[in-house]
C-alpha cells in the first residue's frame, strides 16, 4: 500500500513528521537510489527501498493482532516499576513486539488486545468511535433496580459525569450481585468507580467482550491470533481503511 513518504519516515521513528517533510526538501532522502524532493511522493514502504542521510530504513514489521485473556495478578503494561507479572510474558513465540491496546487492572480480567498496529490502537481507544467494552461485575450486596438506572443514565465522578451505559443484573450469587455492564468510554478504572459510586464495590470484574470480540474458547492466561477477517471488522469498526490483502 502506498503511503505519504514523511508518514513512512515518522513511523519509522527518523524524525517528526514535519522535520521529515525538511529532510525530503533539503534532498536528504533517496527512494530506489534517486533522490526525491517533492513532498506529495507516495512509496510502497514493503517494496521500496527507502534511503535517509545514505542509511535504509528497514522493511516495516509484520502487523500481528493477538487476543490474551489476561488473568488477574497481571499487569497490562509494558513495564512495571513494582517487577510484577507483565500480560506480555503470556506470550511465547511472538517475535513482534506488541503492547497492550487499552488496559486492564491488575486485580481485573478478561479481553485485552495486543498489537504492533499503532494506527489501529490508538483508533480503538479514541472516544470518538465509542467502542463498546463489555463486563461481568461481581458487585458486594444486591442494587436495586433505582441504582441500575442511575448508573446507566451516568454518574457524576471526580473527572465528570459518565456516558450513558447499558447496565442489567445477570443473577445474584451468595448473596452478592452479578452484573453485565457495557461502557464505551476508557476512563481508568471506571467501571470500579461507578460501582462505588452507587455503594456496591466490585468483588470481580472480567471484560468479556470488546466491540464483536469475545473470550470463547480461552481460559486465563491463554491467547490466540485474530483472523484477517476480525482485523478487517476491527479497522472499519474504527474508522480506517483495510489493508491491503497479502
Amino acid at each position: 500500500m502506498q503511503e505519504r513518504l514523511q508518514k513512512v519516515m515518522a513511523r519509522a521513528g527518523i524524525a517528526s513528521r514535519r522535520r521529515c517533510e525538511e529532510m525530503i526538501a533539503a534532498g536528504m532522502v533517496k527512494v530506489n537510489g534517486r533522490v526525491v524532493t517533492r513532498l506529495g511522493t507516495k512509496v510502497d514502504p514493503e517494496k521500496d527501498v527507502i534511503e535517509v542521510n545514505g542509511k535504509v530504513l528497514p522493511p516495516p514489521e509484520k502487523k500481528v493482532y493477538i487476543l490474551l485473556y489476561k488473568p488477574r495478578g497481571y499487569v497490562s503494561t509494558v513495564r512495571d516499576p513494582q517487577g510484577r507479572p507483565k500480560v506480555l510474558d503470556l506470550l511465547r513465540g511472538v517475535r513482534q513486539r506488541v503492547y497492550p491496546v487499552g488496559r486492564l487492572d491488575y486485580d481485573s480480567e478478561g479481553l485485552l488486545l495486543l498489537t504492533n498496529d499503532g494506527e489501529l490502537a490508538f483508533a480503538l481507544t479514541h472516544p470518538r468511535h465509542q467502542v463498546p467494552k463489555t463486563y461481568e461485575v461481581l458487585v458486594e450486596g444486591v442494587p436495586g433496580a433505582e441504582k441500575l438506572a442511575r448508573m446507566a443514565r451516568g454518574v457524576l465522578l471526580e473527572d465528570g459525569r459518565t456516558a450513558p451505559a447499558e447496565v442489567r443484573l445477570l443473577g445474584e450469587v451468595r448473596g452478592n450481585a452479578l452484573l453485565e455492564i457495557t461502557i464505551r468510554e476508557g476512563r481508568k478504572r471506571q467501571v470500579r468507580r461507578m460501582c462505588e459510586h452507587i455503594g456496591h464495590p466490585v468483588l470481580r470484574l472480567v471484560r468479556t467482550r470488546v466491540g464483536f470480540l469475545n473470550l470463547r474458547g480461552l481460559k486465563p492466561g491463554q491467547y490466540r491470533y485474530l483472523s484477517p477477517r476480525e482485523v478487517r471488522q476491527l479497522r472499519e469498526m474504527a474508522g480506517i481503511p483495510d489493508l491491503p490483502a497479502k
